[in-house]
């Protein structure tokens, strides 16, 4: 398995800077080549002149971007572009606005080393590969015409592989054992997946689909 990654680590404040650097260096299971940043300006440089990225972490509040306006403007510039959020903030609805718009999870400033690690982990990990999997209408046949069809055909290879363990009745704490994701990952994950087929549920997503 591959396991060099290419990080783009976007923060102004050097000390969570540097110690998100420490700390990606130090994960032994992947070797991350770090381009660090302190601005949205240097980061759109960075995606044009050193990309592509296997991840992008971005401040919430960076010197020129308040808010999720950085994430908007990197990924309406680069749509397939992996970010997560770097944050101090433990609001869930700023954190489930920023899975919406398209972020693939994010990290807390307040978490341990340890808890940083492992998240950061989960989400260097490549997604599942192997043989070719069978087209969206052969997978989920009953989305055959419908707006669903055209939203899950959106979602990312992680993404797909978590729905189907959904539709499989698996719990999250089943999820993360069979994905090797964390539990708050694969929180992200569901949270992702529910908001972009605009469901308020699993029994809802399910239903979907049977």
């Amino acid at each position: 398995m591959d396991t060099n990654r290419k990080v783009l680590l976007v923060e102004d404040h050097d000390l969570i800077r540097l110690g998100t650097g420490m700390l990606l260096e130090s994960l032994g299971e992947v070797r991350c080549e770090i381009k660090p940043c302190r601005s949205l300006d240097e980061a759109r440089t960075a995606c044009r002149s050193d990309g592509p990225f296997d991840l992008v972490l971005l401040d919430l509040n960076l010197p020129d971007a308040k808010g999720l306006q950085g994430l908007r403007t990197l990924l309406d510039e680069f749509p397939k572009l992996p970010v997560a959020m770097l944050t101090g903030t433990q609001d869930e609805f700023v954190i489930r606005q920023a899975q919406a718009m398209g972020a693939i999870g994010y990290l807390l400033k307040s978490w341990t080393p340890d808890q940083v690690k492992a998240a950061l982990l989960s989400l260097l990990r490549p997604p599942p590969s192997g043989p070719a999997r069978a087209t969206i209408s052969e997978r989920f046949p009953k989305l055959a015409g419908t707006s669903h069809y055209d939203r899950v055909a959106e979602l990312g290879p992680r993404h797909l592989q978590i729905l189907e363990l959904i539709l499989e009745g698996c719990s999250n704490q089943e999820i993360s054992k069979a994905t090797e994701l964390s539990l708050g990952t694969v929180k992200n994950y569901v949270s992702a997946i529910l908001l972009a087929l605009d469901v308020e549920s699993r029994a809802h997503l399910i239903s979907l689909f049977h």
